[in-house]
């Protein structure tokens, strides 16, 4: 990708354009949620780059359409949609077992693989260059990841299912993979219910304090009503023992980080899988957004298939993941589509500080294409939905074969050109958010 030269204003310009297209109305009606999600993205260019999807989406969109490697089926899988190297961590799957994997789905939709790879391929450029690694070294750690994801699409494609192929777990992960899997088997539920509720009257409800907003009789019922509706969306095998669901308390949220400013939310704390008080089970409701890539795919089958963001969401979630949070599911509250599942006491997420050593750095970024390979095969027509209706590994491994030898250039190219635009870009931010230049803030 080749980055046009514009000048500090004209960038400016288009970047707050941008923002009032992902940002403004959300803004509008929180603006302190944005001044903290604002000042999290002054911190770095990597914070910069994992809150601007938008930004990225819209300046692969000035590029021309199509591009290498993608045809009418590579255009159309599911994809990850915000697939940036912090992107992935641990989760308990609905088997029981600890998974080292892609999480945070928020952004998944159905558009080009490629646009996955590229967005990875960038932010590997962009912690390459905060640990001051050089170019070279950056180009060769893009090679990698671009190596590791064709060798597993490629197994998969030629027999390997993507249930055959073992998921990084305590038993088959090394490295940090594998330190953060220990640390998520460190952690209990009863951490985390400690940390949010305590015990009253021989039951727990939420604690006060910590963010958590009081509600009025009012929205209570509209929540308990929502949550009613999303019992409606879990799989049978999740409605086992119908106690589980019993409500014991609702409290509000409200979303501060770089993804969820101003996305109102809440909790709710349930019986659990035993009358245990240290099995009870934290789930959120929390209203799903619009996903930036889906600003720049214009086909109406993709678009009708969802009946709104928090569907859109859980569908692609459980398409892209193997045995997702057996508590996954969705409802609509106040007109708008909200996203439901578990704050899960075992989710620790990949950490990049104390990785710096250049062959620690390249065998998890080898993990990290593996597993994004899997997370692509997992998607299709092997996975319950009919909007992808073909096996994605295959159609993936015929285009990359077609042209081998220009696969992992291209995201070596990319990454370098895009991650000088998203170091400048963040210098731009800076500037316009220090000087009073965003509006509404």
């Amino acid at each position: 990708m080749s980055v046009p030269q514009l000048n500090d204003e004209h960038r400016g310009e288009e970047i707050l354009a941008v923002f009032d297209t992902a940002f403004g109305e959300l803004l509008a009606a929180d603006p302190a949620a944005f001044r903290v999600k604002f000042r999290k993205m002054a911190a770095s260019a990597f914070a910069f780059y994992r809150g601007t999807a938008a930004l990225f989406y819209h300046d692969l969109d000035a590029e021309k359409r199509g591009g290498p490697y993608l045809d009418e089926r590579t255009s159309r899988v599911w994809i990850h949609g915000d697939l940036h190297a912090e992107n992935f961590g641990t989760y308990m799957d609905s088997n029981g077992r600890l998974i080292f994997n892609v999480n945070d789905f928020d952004e998944a939709y159905v558009g080009p693989f490629t646009w996955d790879l590229k967005r990875f391929a960038a932010s590997i450029a962009l912690i390459g260059y905060a640990k001051a690694l050089g170019d070279d070294q950056i180009s060769e750690l893009v090679r990698v990841y671009a190596g590791a994801y064709r060798e597993r699409i490629h197994a998969l494609a030629t027999g390997a299912k993507s249930d055959e192929v073992p998921p990084f777990t305590l038993d088959t992960a090394e490295g940090p993979l594998l330190d953060a899997l220990r640390d998520a088997r460190s952690l209990t539920r009863f951490g985390l219910l400690e940390s949010m509720t305590e015990i009253r009257d021989f039951e727990r409800r939420f604690a006060g304090g910590g963010g958590s907003i009081e509600l009025d009789a009012a929205t209570r019922y509209k929540v308990l009503a929502a949550f009613d509706g999303y019992l409606e969306t879990l799989p049978e095998t999740s409605l086992a023992r119908p106690d589980s669901y019993r409500v014991k308390d609702v409290v509000g949220r409200r979303g501060i980080g770089i993804g969820s400013a101003g996305l109102p939310s809440y909790n709710i704390l349930l019986e659990g899988h035993s009358d245990a008080l240290e099995n009870d089970v934290v789930i959120y409701i929390k209203q799903a957004q619009t996903p930036a890539v889906s600003r720049h795919i214009t086909d109406p089958a993709i678009r009708d298939y969802f009946q709104h963001e928090g569907h859109r969401t859980v569908i692609s979630q459980r398409a892209l993941q193997q045995h997702a949070d057996p508590w996954l599911g969705w409802t609509e509250l106040g007109g708008a589509g909200q996203l439901v599942a578990e704050i899960s006491p075992y989710a620790v997420d990949l950490d990049w500080s104390d990785i710096d050593d250049p062959e620690e750095i390249a065998a998890v970024v080898a993990d990290l294409g593996r597993a994004t390979a899997t997370m692509h095969g997992a998607a299709d027509d092997q996975s319950g939905e009919s909007l992808v209706p073909f096996s994605t590994e295959r159609a993936i491994d015929a285009a990359i074969a077609a042209d081998e030898d220009g696969f992992a250039g291209l995201l070596v190219d990319f990454a370098h050109s895009y991650g000088a635009r998203a170091r400048a870009d963040h210098q731009t931010f800076v500037d316009l958010f220090r000087n009073g230049r965003i509006p509404g803030l």
